[in-house]
């Protein structure tokens, strides 16, 4: 039997484009996550959020009521990039002033943690006031495209530590939406609830995108959800964008990332400009709508969050700054203080502020994969390591008709003192079902009374850290290796007393082998562990008496 020629033919078109698929495998899976997004979600053109209209009369005096609270939470922000600690970037011409305010109209945590050093593990702390691993949330959920092609993105002769990942995990791990926090937690939405707050979320959640884990489900009333991590278009004339082309995190974001959010879990659509202004447009009219009745509002940034892009308008801005990848990030963190700004007017403005309780701060410390070394100074590690530099953040709060003006709190505090003292601020009740790690913090503030000391512990897998009177002991397994700091008298980490003081280390460890014990295996196990230098940005030359670290998801 003769062959038909075209059948011929198109069988060997199909071979030579399966061979090329095949060649190409890695570069089509880098591509995976922002085709599947275009196919399964496409986006509206930017529409009007339809927020729910609260009451146009109060229904009691401002107060005699609850008061209002707003949780102001950047992603990544470094603590030198304000200048609210007497660093920053006022030397750039970008200090902060909106986020100063804060500290001087109330509250500066001098020794401000997160909940963790990187960012799910961070926010799940301060909406629940637990150890996350408490409940299972012990990595950051990463989508398995990302771990598939990670190995080859990381592939630098001159890097001297490799990425490990386990290929088999990393191909049956659950979607990147399965994964997040249970919603048999109480978050402070759900604890307000009962005292008559309507209950708001704007921006990055990172806690899981199934209808059971989104915001709505989680005691928010209104969620304007950032469901990608586009500030505008790549191409678009409103934007100035920086890639790195030395960090294999921003070479698979910039092809999956999309411009896109949703209100109340509906379809997806671009929001009308910058992403933080957009943001910052919604919280004011949303603070408008609600200022008759008691509101809850978190606040979720994404910036300063890769993949760098800046307003063109804040980037022109600030030509005096001659390199590009500063010059975009100081203008993203130009962007962020005046939405912090513009919160604090719109109070004014509507004569909220005396009773409302604003708590801004940071997820972690800033990355070293951006390549800019100044931006947790003077501490030293970065976002996914546990020295100061990936958990000191910027924390400051401030209620007029409470907190005195212009503290300076001594004591170590972290996400999960946030909840206890928000649902003490509102005179609501914290559940006796569960273990609540935080404390109240209002009581210190008022009274010139010490907190009493207490640990801190994170954990990231078998990379773990606590600190116990000024004393800070980090665990790792890969490398195997202790530090031990005495931050009393050494508060940047520059001197590992491990081998000095064997008796502190032996006791330190006792504290996370009692307090790691009877925790729950993590929900999902991680399947990947990247290399990071403790004291060199991505870009600059490794060295093998370089200290180093890995962070696992």
């Amino acid at each position: 039997m003769k062959r038909h020629p075209l059948l011929v033919s198109a069988l060997a078109v199909l071979a030579g484009l399966t061979l090329l698929g095949y060649l190409n495998r890695l570069t089509l899976l880098q591509y995976s996550l922002g085709w599947h997004t275009d196919f399964t979600h496409p986006r509206a053109p930017p529409q009007a959020v339809p927020w729910q209209a609260g009451p146009t009369q109060p229904n009691t005096p401002l107060d005699d009521r609850p008061p209002n609270v707003i949780v102001i939470l950047a992603d990544d922000l470094g603590i030198n990039d304000v200048t609210t600690h007497g660093g920053g970037m006022a030397s750039l011409g970008v200090p902060t002033p909106a986020i100063d305010s804060i500290a001087r109209s109330g509250v500066r945590f001098d020794r401000g943690y997160a909940g963790s050093a990187v960012c799910t593990v961070s926010r799940a702390a301060l909406l629940t006031g637990r150890y996350p691993w408490r409940f299972g949330v012990e990595f950051t959920p990463t989508p398995g495209a990302m771990g598939r092609v990670a190995g080859s993105l990381y592939a630098d002769p001159d890097r001297l530590y490799p990425v490990h990942i386990d290929h088999e995990l990393a191909r049956e791990s659950k979607d990147f939406n399965d994964l997040g926090m249970p919603p048999s937690e109480l978050t402070i939405a759900k604890l307000l609830k009962p005292r008559g707050y309507h209950t708001i979320h704007i921006g990055k959640w990172h806690l899981g995108s199934t209808p059971e884990m989104r915001p709505n489900n989680q005691g928010f009333d209104e969620s304007l959800f950032m469901e990608s991590g586009l500030y505008l278009p790549e191409n678009d004339s409103r934007v100035v964008n920086s890639k790195q082309e030395f960090d294999p995190i921003d070479k698979f974001l910039w092809p999956n990332m999309r411009f896109g959010v949703s209100y109340n879990a509906g379809k997806w659509f671009e929001p009308s400009k910058y992403l933080t202004d957009y943001f910052t447009d919604e919280a004011v009219t949303a603070i408008q709508h609600n200022k008759h009745q008691p509101f809850f509002m978190y606040l979720a940034h994404w910036g300063v969050h890769t993949p760098l892009q800046a307003s063109k308008a804040d980037y022109d801005a600030l030509a005096h700054i001659p390199d590009h990848r500063r010059r975009v990030y100081a203008a993203m963190v130009r962007s962020l203080d005046r939405s912090v700004g513009r919160v604090l007017q719109t109070l004014r403005d509507e004569g909220l502020e005396h009773n409302t309780l604003v708590v801004f701060s940071s997820d972690n410390g800033a990355p070293g994969y951006i390549g800019i070394p100044e931006v947790n100074k003077p501490y030293r590690g970065w976002k996914l390591t546990f020295f100061e530099g990936g958990l000191r953040v910027p924390y400051v709060a401030q209620w007029p008709a409470r907190i005195p003006a212009g503290v300076h709190y001594p004591a170590p505090i972290s996400n999960i003192d946030i909840l206890p003292t928000v649902v003490a601020a509102a005179g609501a009740h914290l559940p006796n079902d569960r273990t609540i790690d935080g404390v109240n913090l209002l009581p210190f503030l008022r009274d010139p009374i010490p907190q009493p000391e207490r640990p801190l512990f994170w954990r990231d897998g078998p990379y773990r850290a606590v600190q116990s009177q000024s004393w800070k002991l980090i665990v790792s397994e890969l490398p195997k290796k202790l530090w031990l700091f005495d931050l009393a008298q050494d508060p940047t980490e520059k001197h590992n007393l491990a081998n000095q003081h064997t008796q502190k280390v032996d006791d330190l460890k006792a504290l996370l082998q009692t307090h790691h014990a009877k925790m729950p295996a993590s929900q999902w196990p991680s399947f990947i562990a990247l290399p990071v230098l403790i004291d060199k940005t991505l870009d600059q030359q490794q060295s093998p008496q370089d200290e180093y670290t890995y962070w696992y998801n």
